[in-house]
């Protein structure tokens, strides 16, 4: 494999200039889209402070203090076993200011566990909650680049508060924004749909996201992580690191994250942490969900990303939840996996 860290990571595109943190959003308040989706299922956590940098760069998968504010990464927090508890992207919006966009349910768990280890650190970490987390399906935007916005009818003296869009997998944005920016909602069953789209859209683009499900269950590379720019190998030591590197260099990797297909309408729903059987060896599972989508419009079929054992993909077949359970159909990775021999 490469020795880059970010195989799938475009140049990194330059700093934007002043005029592009300053664009103002024609068509509402934040978003130049109005059909902006609010995604409850995401959250912020804020790390701040002058040593917040540091703190960060000896704590997660990713390197903290070469980041740049036109520039976003994914990282991860791992047990001290190499496992994720959490997974997400980074932003660096100013000097002493980070954001980890992660799983709403996972949320309460980082905060608590991250102030743990601040002790003398002179950074704070907190949930954001007055920040929400809002899709659009169109981009301007390079994959990880990242564009600060100044909103635009803020009332006479009031401070308006920045908003952060983010280039997505898939030609889409990721918005960082005020909860009071949320665009009008067409109604809940509307607000639904398009939300189980996205995250059937996160499914498709083979993107996975750690849930309270599947916390402290994968080595990053179980679920191709690595590929996905989440883990630095170059940097200094952060909990777990000794068990990710010997999986990347030791050749000790026997599992890989993989994108699976059933009928929508199928007993038991994919959803996250159920395990997966082969025919071949159904005293034991062979793999978990990681995450699963259906979109309506889409048809009738449901996707899921599932970690599961090399082995299991060479014959014989997957079922779901138990081995007499839905057979699963394997899709291709719109990623290349590298080989044993190259990781």
């Amino acid at each position: 494999m490469s020795t880059h860290d970010h195989p799938l990571d475009p140049v990194s595109p330059p700093a934007a200039q002043p005029s592009e943190h300053q664009a103002q959003a024609p068509a509402h308040p934040v978003f130049p889209d109005a059909r902006a989706i609010a995604l409850p299922h995401l959250c912020v956590v804020e790390v701040l402070g002058p040593d917040a940098g540091t703190f960060l760069q000896g704590q997660l998968t990713q390197d903290a203090l070469s980041m740049q504010p036109s520039q976003a990464r994914a990282g991860g927090y791992c047990s001290a076993k190499g496992r994720l508890l959490a997974n997400f992207v980074m932003l660096h919006p100013d000097e002493d200011r980070w954001f980890l966009l992660t799983h709403a349910d996972l949320q309460e768990a980082l905060v608590k566990r991250l102030r743990m280890f601040v002790l003398r650190a002179k950074c704070s970490v907190q949930a954001r909650q007055d920040l929400g987390v809002f899709g659009e399906h169109s981009t301007g935007l390079g994959l990880w680049s990242v564009r600060t916005f100044i909103p635009s009818g803020a009332d006479a003296g009031e401070q308006p508060s920045p908003a952060w869009a983010m280039g997505w997998w898939g030609g889409r944005t990721l918005w960082i924004a005020s909860q009071a920016s949320s665009p009008p909602a067409d109604g809940d069953h509307s607000a639904a749909s398009a939300q189980e789209a996205w995250r059937h859209a996160d499914v498709l683009a083979a993107w996975p996201w750690i849930e309270a499900a599947t916390v402290d269950q994968f080595v990053p590379q179980m679920i191709n992580f690595e590929l996905l720019g989440g883990v630095n190998f170059r940097k200094g030591c952060y909990p777990g690191q000794e068990v990710v590197a010997r999986s990347q260099y030791r050749g000790t990797l026997k599992r890989r994250m993989a994108l699976f297909v059933l009928p929508a309408h199928t007993t038991p729903r994919a959803a996250a942490g159920l395990e997966l059987f082969h025919s071949e060896d159904p005293g034991q599972p062979a793999g978990m969900v990681v995450n699963a989508g259906h979109d309506d419009k889409a048809g009738t079929q449901h996707h899921l990303l599932a970690e599961v054992k090399l082995s299991a993909m060479t014959g014989g077949t997957l079922h779901l939840g138990a081995p007499q359970g839905p057979q699963l159909q394997h899709l291709p990775l719109p990623y290349p996996i590298p080989s044993e021999t190259e990781a």
